[in-house]
């Protein structure tokens, strides 16, 4: 048996072989070199910063407030609305009715309807119902997935909204590009849920983003035949060069009959021109 022990320590230690690890002899505690030290605390740092940016700076982030402050009114704009979803929990609407955005009324409600090819906003038929009791002009958005088909999610929308005369056409809001897909074959899918939407309204979809992702991802001459909602947040001026109809400028607008924030938009025209932009327009006369 003495023998036998000695064998096996002798085969658990080989000869020439070095400890590369520092240990306590105390302890027994395993001390890393310190430039691998510094290494993971840069990795660390960097995953922190890219997260941070991700969650609360980033264009569908979050957002830090605090780093921004309040919301400002970009100027030469009269036609002000907003779009809502279950995260601005119950609305007031008796006070929303008479909120002003730089002194100016609200005209449009955009409410989030759907998402993906499953999910129906918790507070949609209640916010969609009542934007149009309050005398508010209404709209209907569908958050586009990249977790289901174009063509699942678009029946999935039509089969949750019913857009009626007097509505603003359906929107499309896409901000993210499914991982292992071509731009082409992106540009494809997004093409499928507005032809099939617009072949049960007879009216071109509105399509939400912001305006890099507009630029990079959808920037081909078929995309130009539709009207456009451009978030871009925190500038006095908005930068995309191209044709638009609603302006996404803050996320962290206060108004009575909210808690909490609440998106500000601007329509780019009159009254008048947004009513135009609506359901049944020529079917319809419409009082100014």
């Amino acid at each position: 048996m003495k023998s036998l022990k000695k064998r096996h320590s002798r085969q658990a230690k080989p000869k020439g072989r070095k400890n590369t690890k520092s240990v306590s002899p105390a302890y027994g505690i395993f001390y890393l070199p310190k430039w691998k030290l510094w290494a993971g605390g840069i990795a660390a740092l960097a995953v922190y910063v890219i997260a941070f940016y991700y969650f609360f700076v980033s264009p569908t982030g979050f957002r830090w407030r605090a780093m921004y402050g309040d919301s400002r009114y970009p100027e030469g704009y009269e036609i002000h609305g907003i779009d809502i979803s279950h995260y601005q929990g119950v609305i007031d609407w008796e006070d929303l009715q008479n909120a002003m955005i730089d002194g100016c009324p609200v005209r449009f409600v955009m409410v989030k309807s759907t998402e993906g090819s499953t999910r129906k906003d918790a507070m949609f038929t209640e916010n969609f119902y009542k934007a149009r009791e309050y005398g508010f002009i209404r709209g209907a958005y569908h958050f586009y997935s990249t977790k289901s088909t174009a063509r699942q999610q678009a029946y999935f929308f039509l089969n949750n909204v019913h857009l009626t005369d007097g509505d603003l056409p359906p929107v499309l809001d896409v901000e993210h590009k499914p991982e292992g897909m071509t731009t082409e074959q992106f540009q494809r899918e997004v093409l499928l849920w507005l032809h099939i939407v617009e072949d049960k309204y007879h009216v071109k979809p509105i399509i939400y983003t912001y305006y890099k992702f507009k630029d990079k991802y959808l920037s081909t001459p078929v995309f130009n035949a539709y009207p456009y909602w451009i978030a871009h947040y925190y500038v006095p001026k908005i930068e995309y060069k191209g044709d638009w109809k609603f302006w996404q400028h803050t996320d962290a607008g206060r108004l009575p009959g909210v808690k909490g924030y609440v998106d500000f938009n601007v329509y780019n025209g009159s009254y008048y021109d947004l009513k135009r932009l609506t359901i049944g327009y020529k079917d319809k006369q419409w009082d100014d």
